[in-house]
């Protein structure tokens, strides 16, 4: 049996151990999936191509198949948090089930902190960053009452610099190139 170690990092509630009990226990939650299926943390993302009957049809099996394992290892998807993103011009929207309750559309979703709508447009995540930093500059502003380069410089590149950057190379791939070629 293992020592007691004190842990001084992380999440203070909760076990060390239980988060690897957890992914193991989930471990097996692809089994028999024919789309995409990626799992983080207490997040779970089915994804198909929707071009034909079948493409519908394949997305709806697999969301049967969740439903199936989370009844045989007596878990629940929390239906109210799970939402259909359409993508694509063309694309026919079809309507989908989790277990008996039909799974609301959105028009947009934030995905580990990035809002991605149905034309992967990101102006609105882009005005969200920027919001943010500028709250941040703000907050700067009103509570240090140097303005010398050598303090605002470095409280800028800690506490403004990564709401802009955060994901950047998603939504804005020619932004980060500009920036390194910057420093």
């Amino acid at each position: 049996m293992s020592k007691w170690r004190t842990v001084t990092s992380g999440i203070p509630q909760g076990s060390v151990l239980g988060p690897a009990l957890f992914n193991i226990f989930v471990g097996n939650m692809d089994n028999g999936i024919e789309c995409t299926l990626s799992k983080f943390a207490d997040h779970t993302k089915l994804c198909g191509v929707v071009n034909t009957l079948e493409g519908r049809d394949a997305i709806q099996r697999d969301l049967n198949r969740l439903e199936r394992w989370a009844r045989a290892n007596s878990m629940k998807f929390n239906k109210a948090k799970c939402k259909v993103l359409h993508m694509g011009q063309r694309n026919p929207k079809h309507d989908y089930r989790l277990g008996e309750e039909w799974i609301e559309s959105s028009p947009e979703e934030k995905d580990l902190g990035v809002l991605i709508d149905e034309k992967l447009n990101m102006s609105r995540q882009c005005v969200l960053a920027a919001q943010k930093a500028n709250h941040v500059l703000g907050c700067i502003k009103s509570s240090v009452t140097s303005r010398s380069r050598e303090v605002i410089l470095p409280l800028c590149s800690a506490l403004v610099r990564p709401h802009l950057e955060y994901c950047v190379q998603l939504w804005g791939p020619q932004y980060r190139r500009d920036m390194e070629l910057l420093e």
